[in-house]
């Protein structure tokens, strides 16, 4: 797929004054510290524009999660006379003032993985709630009998991102009625697996090795800096729980390091998403794409659509992750992790 990507770099141009540009998508992504961004929904949303327009450039840029950069990257897309923009955003309560001055100049915003606030024309993610709720459910069900007298850690995603409350009410949601307590909870900014690292050496320091007994982390990029801090303090045989379906979290669950993650068909959401975002630029109808609605805090019923998700664990890595040719085994079981496969039955 990398291959793929040679041509989007590639500045849309645009005629800016003379009225827009109407062969240049924008395409706005949050971070590169979780691997889907740079190795799924780019390369995905890129091929499928390409397919579906083929003398449309697609103009990309990345914000490192830095919002302010990401504002700049956006007003630049607007001066260029770009008219349709796919946005995922770093800050999704920042870009109100950004969208609503977009949508004064006819600029379609598609809201991409988060809902973006202002005067977007689309949105479409996943049922975040439910997601939570799935990671909650796929905790509780590795705690086993255990769980109705567990203690529980709880790593939540970045306050800016307004997915990570909804990943935390749905965990929430089944966590309180099924497990003791949760006894350490932290959000963490930036989803950095270095700060989840740092949180959770906190919470076993102050609850001890043997204070609790299951760890929620919202994404498997904290996962794995939880996963370390617990390896660091000699903390075995904890279940932790993840979502992202990352190459890495994978291999952890492999191994025994990692118990589940939430695995998201990226794939639909990507191409929905670019479908969206060239019926935009070509001034067409989006009904088919959307059949539900959504309210952020700025705009009430906006045209959506929202996927489900699943809970992976080692015993259906090969009917998930496999079977949809996600990654192919041997992107899984590379020499260091080959005997962990095996005896897992991947092949």
């Amino acid at each position: 797929m990398a291959v793929s990507l040679a041509a989007c770099g590639k500045a849309g141009g645009g005629d800016g004054g003379s009225g827009g540009d109407n062969k240049t998508i924008g395409l706005l992504l949050p971070e590169n510290k979780t691997t889907r961004y740079e190795t799924f929904d780019r390369p995905i949303m890129t091929d499928k524009i390409k397919s579906l327009c083929k003398d449309c450039k697609v103009k990309y840029n990345n914000a490192n999660q830095d919002s302010e950069l990401q504002k700049k990257q956006f007003d630049a897309l607007i001066a260029q006379g770009v008219k349709t923009i796919i946005l995922d955003a770093v800050d999704a309560q920042a870009t109100k003032s950004w969208v609503d001055r977009a949508a004064k100049k006819d600029v379609k915003v598609v809201a991409y993985d988060r809902l973006a606030e202002g005067d977007i024309s689309a949105y479409i993610s996943y049922d975040n709630e439910r997601i939570g709720e799935l990671q909650g459910q796929g905790l509780v069900e590795a705690l086993g009998d255990k769980a109705k007298d567990a203690n529980v850690v709880m790593i939540n995603g970045s306050p800016t991102d307004p997915n990570a409350p909804l990943f935390k009410k749905g965990a929430h949601s089944v966590l309180d009625d099924k497990v003791k307590k949760v006894v350490y909870e932290q959000d963490i900014p930036d989803w950095s697996p270095d700060e989840a690292n740092k949180k959770m050496g906190a919470a076993i320091t102050k609850l001890g090795k043997d204070g609790f007994d299951g760890v929620y982390a919202a994404n498997d990029g904290m996962a794995g800096g939880v996963s370390t801090a617990m390896k660091k303090q000699g903390v075995k045989d904890v279940p932790l729980g993840g979502q992202d379906a990352e190459l890495a979290g994978l291999q952890r669950i492999i191994k025994g390091d990692q118990t589940l993650t939430i695995y998201k068909a990226i794939k639909p959401q990507a191409e929905t998403t670019t479908e969206i975002a060239v019926a935009l630029l070509q001034g067409k109808k989006i009904d088919e794409f959307t059949p539900k609605k959504v309210d952020s805090k700025s705009k009430k019923g906006v045209p959506a659509q929202l996927y489900d998700a699943k809970i992976v664990t080692k015993d259906n890595i090969q009917d998930t992750i496999l079977k949809d040719k996600v990654y192919k085994v041997d992107q899984i079981c590379t020499p260091q992790f080959k005997k962990a496969c095996d005896a897992a039955g991947l092949k």
